[in-house]
């Protein structure tokens, strides 16, 4: 088996891994974001209130974790190929720039390339694997009756055919790609500035150079929850809009009329709701699926 297709299972493996684990761990978070983004009246305080038992926090597992799993997998695998492919194709003697700092492996680019590169890699993994997510936020909502995955699946298909399973992909193209690209900036951006932050004692480097697992999971999780706080807010109404369009189509069945609908009868501030949840859940997902992430391609 060649080097390159064993460094891109690696790669696979580790943002499977990191996913599913985010994933499963936050699910309620993502739940309540749902909830309460459905409609105006819903307060977190009332959707915690229609739970019967801790368990229906999980409801739509499932489907979530299928969706940040293999997302996560395809997403880290095709930027990791797109940035080494950039810095080859920048030098000769590319392997003196594959490792951005001491807590990373890898590849080092500019700011527009990390911009351009994480954009792009998540427009393409969010299309793909929107069918997954259009049943998972139906099924995570109170206003289908759904038993089973299989019941979702067959609803949409008997109501919008092929293209239900892609209600909302603008909206979610808009929001992924660009928090894609924010959140890859920022990130590397983070693990340069972060170590400057570190008790000294904590920078105990390795041999081959490299910050201690400890050391390196701190600093590149810390970085991931700074920069994910920071895309998640920028790109949250069109979070807003997306789930709107996809519980509510017949409604909101539109980019620009779901978000003109919800600013003239609701307010601007509504665009934003959920915002706290969503902010909980993509920071810590983005530690826990990161931090997995960079030490599993280290020692495989």
């Amino acid at each position: 088996m060649s080097e390159k297709v064993t460094r891109n299972r690696t790669h696979l493996l580790g943002g499977f891994l990191g996913g599913l684990t985010s994933a499963v761990a936050l699910q309620p978070l993502d739940l309540l974001k749902t909830r309460i983004q459905q409609q105006k009246t819903n307060t977190l305080w009332s959707v915690f209130k229609s739970f019967d038992s801790p368990s229906q926090l999980w409801r739509g597992t499932l489907p979530s974790a299928l969706r940040t799993s293999i997302g996560s997998a395809l997403y880290l695998t095709s930027l990791n190929v797109m940035r080494t492919t950039l810095v080859k194709q920048k030098s000769w003697n590319h392997q003196s720039q594959l490792v951005t700092n001491k807590s990373s492996l890898l590849p080092h680019l500019s700011v527009y390339e990390n911009l351009l590169t994480g954009a792009f890699a998540r427009g393409v993994v969010g299309f793909i694997t929107m069918p997954i997510t259009v049943i998972k936020v139906r099924y995570e909502s109170t206003l289908y009756n759904y038993k089973s995955i299989n019941d979702s699946i067959k609803d949409i298909y008997k109501t919008d055919h092929i293209k239900g399973f892609f209600r909302g992909l603008l909206p979610t193209i808009i929001r992924d790609a660009p928090y894609a690209g924010i959140y890859v900036l920022l990130y590397e951006k983070a693990k340069e500035i972060t170590p400057s932050l570190v008790p000294l004692k904590l920078l105990n480097d390795r041999n081959n150079g490299h910050f201690s697992s400890t050391t390196s999971t701190l600093i590149n999780s810390s970085s991931a929850i700074l920069a994910a706080s920071l895309a998640t807010t920028i790109t949250a109404p069109f979070d807003t809009i997306k789930t709107r369009m996809q519980l509510q189509p017949n409604l909101f069945p539109s980019f620009l009329k779901a978000g003109m609908i919800i600013i003239q009868k609701e307010n601007l501030r509504q665009l934003f709701s959920g915002l706290s949840m969503r902010l909980s859940r993509k920071a810590m997902s983005a530690g826990i699926a990161w931090g997995i992430y960079e030490e599993l391609i280290k020692i495989t």
